[in-house]
């Protein structure tokens, strides 16, 4: 009982740290006051968190302000290259790479093009190391002020041990990624879920800044969700939390490469559409669709029309499942072919349950391929606020 107590404790106290130091990113400078008045923590709780962000070199006092009549307050600030972290964003045809500074500012961004293939794990390992070298010699990088890698993965990922389980996208099983990034760089390394940490940069520093609850659905090449609470990524007894694309939506529908029939994918991912359109008419990518369908082809728009009402029932049974109070729409299809978002948003308006209606917004992806370098980078930042 007393663990749980004190498992319990700790997590408050965590949540705590990271919701001050979020507020003083935001409205730096600002007083221990005005922070007790937003946190509605006592002032000796604050003061207390303070001096630890303070001391781990993250939060600094600033000069004297002055507020009119009386005592003049101590600011405090963050010192935005107090530390840098590295994301890395594994696609299947390319790896991207960022350096980011403790503010949540990219400093330095780099594509590389790469070929994932299930018995060369190491050749793709082995170039993340080596980028990862050259670039920190070449941005000469303090390695003191180097916190750690944290890297988005496309499958299911145990991210307490560093492993790789199951990549589809990738054709990895159990591939013990974090110790082998670890082991060729010298730096500490973190891996989670790609969509896991794509929602908590968009929590941070995208279209989810100020909400309590937020969904994240991608819609592309696959299909996926995932959810944070109250700056908590909801990840399932283990970590798998979060699989849309294998909810069914008819027990007698299209076979799935999981083996399962009428999986959600089978009907909206890229490949599910360009099947259904090719036999109609012979395209070569969803972009002639799109194209088809602005030329007002009745075929095209259909399709269109039948995908946006299936993402519309995706969202539906997510906001009754979860209440969220907004949902995000990520992935190639909505980045690249914005016109299918006010198509849902009408879908919504009916399919979704009326007690629902109204209460969340449907918002577009603000960081979009950036999205997963910076919420790799920041899974970092917080593991390093949250470790003392």
């Amino acid at each position: 009982m007393k663990k749980i107590v004190k498992h319990d404790q700790d997590v408050i106290r965590q949540h705590n740290k990271q919701m001050i130091l979020d507020i003083i990113k935001e409205k730096r400078p600002i007083s221990r006051a005005e922070i007790t008045k937003i946190t509605k923590l006592s002032p000796t709780s604050v003061g207390r968190i303070v001096a630890e962000l303070c001391e781990q070199g993250l939060v600094r006092e600033t000069e004297l302000s002055s507020g009119g009549v009386g005592r003049k307050a101590i600011m405090l600030d963050i010192d935005p290259q107090a530390v840098f972290s590295i994301g890395v964003d594994i696609g299947k045809k390319i790896v991207r790479f960022g350096v980011m500074e403790f503010s949540g500012k990219l400093l330095y961004e780099l594509p590389v093009g790469h070929t994932a293939i299930e018995t060369e794990a190491d050749r793709t390992i082995d170039l993340i190391a080596d980028t990862i070298n050259r670039l920190v010699k070449e941005q000469g990088l303090d390695s003191s002020k180097l916190i750690g890698i944290g890297i988005g993965v496309p499958g299911v990922i145990d991210h307490e041990r560093g492993v790789v389980q199951y990549s589809s996208t990738l054709g990895w099983r159990n591939v013990p990624l974090a110790a082998q990034i670890k082991e060729r760089t010298g730096i500490d390394t973190v891996i989670d879920n790609d969509l896991k940490v794509k929602i908590l940069a968009e929590y941070l520093c995208g279209s989810a800044r100020g909400s309590k609850k937020t969904a994240l659905i991608e819609l592309g090449t696959g299909v996926g969700s995932s959810l944070i609470i109250d700056g908590e990524i909801f990840r399932g007894g283990s970590n798998s939390a979060g699989e849309l694309g294998h909810t069914t939506l008819d027990p007698n529908g299209n076979l799935c490469e999981c083996g399962k029939r009428g999986c959600l994918q089978t009907y909206i991912d890229e490949s599910a559409i360009l099947h259904e359109a090719n036999r109609i008419v012979e395209i070569g990518d969803i972009g002639q669709l799109f194209e088809a369908a602005r030329s007002d082809e009745s075929w095209a728009k259909e399709i269109i029309s039948r995908t946006s009402l299936y993402i519309g029932i995706a969202i539906n049974n997510i906001v009754c499942m979860y209440n969220p109070d907004a949902v995000i729409l990520s992935g190639n299809m909505v980045e690249n072919y914005s016109d299918i978002v006010p198509l849902i948003e009408e879908q919504c308006a009916q399919v979704v349950w009326e007690p629902f209606r109204g209460g969340f917004k449907i918002l577009a992806s603000d960081l979009k391929e950036q999205s997963i370098v910076i919420g790799a980078a920041s899974l970092v930042l917080n593991n390093y606020v949250n470790q003392s």
